[in-house]
């Protein structure tokens, strides 16, 4: 199992795009999280339940895997040490990069997948992220690197609504050292008066993954299966002919660990009563399971697509034409994917590529569904 905890409620950046605005204003009687959870927020700023605790519980699960989250991990440096220092389980981060150069190289090179967030380039990160941002990413990863660091580092883009460009900024980040790449459309997370302006986003982010699919599979042709996950993973699963629950394993084999020590189905559900599944005294077999509802279950995409997201398909905070300009998108990817599959398969056949190019480390952390 995954297992995402949750170090610090609090973060070093101000994005544009925080995913605080899923839960801003909940004091507001027109808020619609208000009617549909139940909230709770108790739990400390900072993870605060024994380490001592924390092994115990992982130890129940043998196949456990700790993926550090916030708010930003990084501000809890010290912790991160205490847990490494304790706690024999493979390692994982997803931050904003900015701290990384504080880490030091003997617990960095341990943590074998990061997931940073970029959103493309120089111009587009700092617009998003705070004026340089890319730059100091950038450098600290370089340090990594002479450091000695041999993990994964993975860029975690956010596509918003004004930026529709996905191939340029894609190529960007893998011209400039990321060994791969996913993004999260910022969609369907929060209250929003849906307007004509996001159809035509989605037209033009749609052109813009079939552009970059176009380019992906020409570099397959070469022999060199780049490691875009939304595309791998679409593509191992066509390949194998299997069906999929949530991409991201939320509520069923991945959670996260709230900073009381509290387990709820993912990050973004933290201080959600309505999606606690335990605590650090419960046995990971025994953990409350979640399932997406409602249209999902309807859809001739669910097999692949999965349900999106638990919390969009929960909170309904769109309008329901919105949430289906997001399902075209969704669609839209899996359809471009699938018309390449003959000539992937002719590929692997004549070994020009291998199906495990394909595989890959699910649920730690890359966005699948967009």
């Amino acid at each position: 199992m995954h297992y995402h905890i949750i170090l610090a409620e609090l973060c070093n950046s101000e994005c544009r795009y925080c995913y605080g605005k899923s839960m801003e204003k909940l004091d507001d009687e027109k808020n619609l999280l208000n009617e549909k959870f139940k909230f709770d927020f108790s739990a400390p700023a900072e993870f605060s339940a024994p380490v001592e605790k924390l092994k115990k519980f992982l130890e129940k699960d043998k196949k456990a895997f700790l993926i550090f989250y916030g708010g930003e991990p990084l501000l809890e440096i010290e912790k991160i040490k205490e847990i490494m220092d304790n706690i024999n389980v493979p390692f994982r981060i997803q931050t904003n990069g900015k701290l990384l150069d504080q880490l030091p190289s003997k617990y960095a090179n341990k943590i074998d997948k990061m997931l940073i967030s970029l959103d493309g380039g120089k111009e587009r990160t700092d617009f998003n992220r705070g004026k340089g941002t890319y730059n100091k990413v950038i450098k600290n990863i370089e340090l990594l690197r002479k450091n000695g660091y041999k993990g994964e580092l993975i860029a975690r883009m956010t596509i918003s609504s004004e930026f529709p460009d996905l191939y340029e900024q894609v190529l960007e980040l893998i011209e400039n050292g990321f060994d791969s790449v996913h993004w999260q459309l910022d969609a369907g997370f929060y209250q929003y008066d849906f307007n004509d302006d996001y159809e035509k986003f989605v037209e033009k982010y749609n052109q813009s993954v079939t552009k970059l699919i176009d380019y992906w599979t020409n570099e397959i042709k070469k022999g060199n299966v780049l490691k875009i996950y939304p595309f791998i993973a679409i593509i191992d699963s066509l390949l194998k002919n299997e069906k999929t629950l949530l991409r991201c394993g939320a509520g069923h084999s991945g959670y996260a660990i709230a900073t009381d020590g509290k387990i709820i189905a993912c990050p973004i559900m933290n201080c959600i009563k309505d999606f606690e599944a335990g605590d650090l005294n419960s046995k990971p077999s025994e953990l409350k399971k979640f399932e997406v509802s409602g249209r999902c279950l309807e859809c001739d995409y669910k097999d692949l697509c999965g349900g999106r997201c638990l919390y969009w398909n929960k909170s309904e905070l769109w309008l329901e034409k919105g949430d289906e300009l997001i399902c075209k998108t969704i669609k839209h990817l899996i359809d471009e994917l699938k018309i390449n599959i003959p000539e992937i398969k002719e590929l692997i056949r004549n070994k020009n590529i291998s199906e495990k190019d394909f595989e890959y480390e699910k649920y730690f952390g890359p966005e699948i569904i967009p």
